[in-house]
C-alpha cells in the first residue's frame, strides 16, 4: 500500500488475525479500495478508522509522519526510508521512543536502547505492538516448541556438535562430551571446518 505525502486517507481494519511465522497479531486493513497487513498495536479494534498521511492525527493506530509525533511519543514499524512500508520495530511488544526532532531528521530511541536517525516523512504507526508479554508464558511441553520452531522454518532440537560422530561434526567422536582442543578456527578454513568461533581474537568472559 503506497501512501502519498500530500493526501489523507481513511481506511478501516477489518480483522486482526493470527499468522503462524509471528508472534505478533497481525491488523487487516482496508484503505482506498486496497487491504493491506500491519503488525496491530495495543488497543486496536475491528471496525477501528485508521487515518494515514501528513495530516492524520497522532492517534493510537494511525500511520503518520514520524516528524509529526511529539518528543516521548511511543510508535513501531517505522520506515527506515520513506515508502519501504515499515522495516523497524515491529515484533510483540516492541516501542520506539521519539527522542527529538531536528528539522528534516528524527532521532528515536529503539528498543535496543540505540538511537536511530531517519527522516522525518518517513511513516511510523502510532502506538505500542500489540503481544506484549509472550515469551513470559513457558512452552510447558517439547512438542508446543517443536510446533513453533517448524513453522518458523528453525531446526528444533538442535544436537550439540561434541554429541555427534566425527563424521557428522568437527566438533564430534571421543569417548568425552569435550571437544579436545581449541574451538576457534581460521578464517581461511574450508566450509566443513567453519565451525564455532571463527578467527576469535579472543574467547571467555572480558576481565574488569
Amino acid at each position: 500500500m503506497r501512501i502519498s505525502s500530500a493526501e489523507l486517507l481513511k481506511g478501516v481494519v477489518r480483522d486482526i488475525v493470527h499468522d503462524a511465522g509471528r508472534g505478533v497479531p497481525v491488523a487487516e486493513i482496508e484503505m482506498d479500495g486496497e487491504v493491506f497487513y500491519l503488525p496491530a498495536v495495543q488497543g486496536l479494534y475491528v471496525g477501528q478508522v485508521i487515518e494515514a498521511g501528513p495530516e492524520a492525527s497522532v492517534v493510537t493506530g494511525n500511520i503518520v509522519p514520524i516528524g509529526k509525533v511529539p518528543e516521548g511519543g511511543l510508535v513501531s514499524c517505522i520506515e527506515h526510508v520513506p515508502g519501504d512500508g515499515g522495516k523497524l520495530v515491529r515484533s510483540s511488544g516492541a516501542y520506539a521512543s521519539v527522542v527529538s526532532q531536528l528539522g528534516d531528521r528524527t532521532i528515536v530511541e529503539l528498543p535496543s536502547k540505540k538511537l536511530a536517525e531517519v527522516s522525518s516523512k518517513a511513516l511510523a504507526v502510532v502506538g505500542i505492538v500489540a503481544g506484549g508479554g509472550r515469551t513470559d508464558k513457558p512452552m510447558l511441553k517439547a512438542g508446543k516448541k517443536y510446533h513453533l520452531m517448524r513453522a518458523r522454518h528453525r531446526p528444533y532440537p538442535r544436537v550439540r556438535g561434541v554429541a555427534m560422530v566425527p563424521a557428522r561434526h568437527p566438533f564430534g567422536g571421543g569417548s568425552h562430551k569435550r571437544i579436545g582442543r581449541p574451538e576457534p578456527v581460521k578464517r581461511t578454513a574450508p566450509p566443513g571446518q567453519k565451525v564455532g568461533l571463527i578467527a576469535a581474537r579472543r574467547t571467555g568472559r572480558k576481565k574488569r
